[in-house]
């Protein structure tokens, strides 16, 4: 799970100038949004500058929260 789609809405851009923005393909995005690809580390801050956030936000805060509401 990760937050990407939510933070890119926040900054009202589309798939397609978020990847120009970071060098992938709108489908790379598009696969990263749908959990069905996992991006390297690289990509992962890549994509948190760009969206002007950090990794814990983008990709753990959630999971965190969500594993401490099963306790």
């Amino acid at each position: 799970m990760n937050r990407v789609k939510e933070f890119r809405k926040e900054k009202k851009i589309s798939q397609l100038e978020l990847a120009k923005s970071i060098g992938v393909s709108r489908q790379t995005i598009n696969m990263i949004e749908n959990n069905k690809y996992n991006p390297t580390l690289e990509l992962c801050i890549n994509l948190a500058r760009a969206l002007d956030t950090d990794l814990n936000a983008l990709f753990w805060e959630s999971q965190l929260t969500d594993e401490d509401s099963e306790d």
